[in-house]
């Protein structure tokens, strides 16, 4: 390959990939994408139904995991990160949401106010054209008309969701704008190449070296999108970041940025589970035929179960019972297991409800200057004990909704954790149970570790466009706001690199 261009991106996820195309479509740059991960070429990615198989998959997730939390009781919380061609929007459930207009009113960045935020929308959506689900379970048909009304974190409302699918198949980010940047001769994508650390001198970044001892160069600079987990690890062992904690695990000090690693955050949310005779797609002998007959169906129209996100449906609650939302609803017509295994016998249906503006805040740090060590992830759950008051009241919200008279004919029992469980034994069964929506931003924000450009302060030639740079996460699922940011920033940046060049 070759060893020198113009620009490096590394990290060919949802922001990524929208990154390399803007910058493809706006200069005359070349452009290596580093990709940690392998290709997406695999049945299991493009088939929607797949997702069951590739969260915590050897090659294709992270597999990341928090530290020990308090406000959990002392748990650790999974983080499913995607390693491969399409980052986290390769092994997600595809539900597409802009947000809030007031999620970036609320950002106070400029050139990230809402109307404008939303023109960036309307060019992503181009590419990738969201549709709603086309063959959901009528039990999640019967869900999204519990409340009615367009599904938008604008208002309290369910429905089923709109996804970043194409003819029954998952359509990222690398194909709607990775593949397409590649035909113009100028992109070059490498997979398997993690980054170890970045390269500046004279505070320049000028190269990234990888695990494997390559250097890659760059004549014009580096744009960081490996998420918000791993892009903040890269700039840590890179001497990015807090100095103190730098130099105690002998990192030399690039430039000290304090809020490199801080602000990370996340929707924090708890499951109902429901099991019983009746439900969505089931695990017993009666479905047996369905399953045996879903490949061909698939196959043919591109419909049926394999066609299912798994997340088929949603609502937007408010926990005071106002009109402003700040609860969110992801309903699944599946009995899921809540003893340690996802897919289990029987049948049922699962409901998690979650917080759609935290207050909590956590950090990521290092544990070490290997590339090959885990981060220290602390999402910082129930640090703010409001968020953990929102969720009770949300359960309860969302109770009241699935006792809705338009779900009588699928109804099941609350399984776990059980009716029974209100107050003072509902909140500690959130604190042993709650995890997060897989939504983790914020942890090099806009405002804080880089400028509203997506700079990062102290450093020239190098930014980070992502969903670390959240100032503050957005009202509902962060998929499409990544590649939004990646677009967005991707104009800033090209207009850098034109007035330096």
């Amino acid at each position: 390959m070759n060893q020198t261009f113009d620009i490096i991106v590394i990290g060919a996820g949802s922001a990524g990939c929208a990154v390399t195309a803007r910058l493809a479509r706006d200069t005359s740059a070349t452009v290596c994408v580093l990709e940690a991960g392998p290709s997406d070429a695999t049945l299991a990615v493009k088939i929607p139904f797949g997702l069951i198989h590739l969260m915590g998959h050897p090659t294709r997730d992270w597999r990341r995991e928090t530290l020990p939390m308090t406000g959990v009781n002392g748990r650790r919380v999974k983080v499913p990160r995607g390693r491969m061609l399409g980052g986290s929007g390769s092994i997600n459930s595809m539900v597409w949401f802009r947000g809030r207009r007031a999620d970036y009113t609320a950002w106070q960045q400029p050139g990230w106010d809402a109307d404008t935020v939303w023109s960036a929308f309307s060019d992503v959506e181009e590419a990738i054209r969201p549709a709603p689900l086309p063959d959901p379970h009528p039990l999640s048909t019967a869900f999204g008309a519990s409340i009615g009304g367009a599904l938008t974190p604008e208002t309290v409302s369910s429905g089923v969701f709109t996804t970043n699918m194409r003819h029954g198949q998952r359509f990222s980010a690398a194909d709607g704008f990775l593949r397409p940047a590649c035909k113009t001769g100028r992109v070059e994508v490498v997979t398997n190449a993690q980054v170890a650390t970045l390269r500046v001198a004279n505070g320049r970044a000028h190269a990234v070296t990888l695990i494997d001892g390559r250097e890659i160069n760059a004549r014009a600079g580096i744009v960081v999108s490996a998420g918000a987990i791993e892009s903040p690890a890269i700039l840590l062992r890179s001497g990015i970041g807090p100095a103190t904690e730098l130099a105690r695990l002998g990192i030399a000090i690039t430039a000290d940025v304090q809020e490199v690693g801080a602000n990370l955050h996340d929707h924090p949310a708890v499951p109902l589970h429901h099991a019983g005779d009746a439900g969505g797609y089931g695990l017993t002998l009666s479905d047996l035929p369905g399953w045996a007959l879903a490949p061909a169906r698939y196959v043919i129209s591109r419909k049926g179960r394999l066609s299912s996100n798994m997340v088929e449906a949603g609502a937007f609650l408010s926990s005071d019972g106002g009109d402003e939302p700040d609860l969110q609803v992801h309903f699944i017509p599946a009995k899921l297991g809540w003893q340690g295994k996802m897919v289990v016998p029987g049948k049922g249906y699962t409901a998690d409800v979650a917080v759609c503006r935290p207050k909590s805040r956590g950090r990521l740090s290092l544990t070490s200057a290997d590339p090959r060590e885990a981060p220290a992830i602390d999402l910082g759950l129930f640090k703010d004990e409001s968020d953990l008051l929102t969720l009770e009241r949300g359960v309860t919200r969302l109770r009241d909704l699935l006792d809705k008279p338009c779900l009588s004919a699928w109804r099941a029992p609350e399984a776990f954790p059980g009716r029974d469980t209100q107050g003072a034994s509902l909140r500690d069964h959130i604190r042993n149970r709650a995890g997060t929506s897989y939504h983790p931003v914020g942890s090099v924000g806009m405002g804080r570790a880089v400028d509203h450009r997506l700079a990062v302060h102290g450093v020239r030639n190098l930014w980070v466009a992502d969903a670390s740079v959240m100032p503050s996460i957005t009202s509902a699922n962060t998929n499409a706001p990544a590649m939004m940011i990646g677009w967005h920033g991707a104009g800033f940046i090209s207009e850098d690199i034109r007035r330096t060049a």
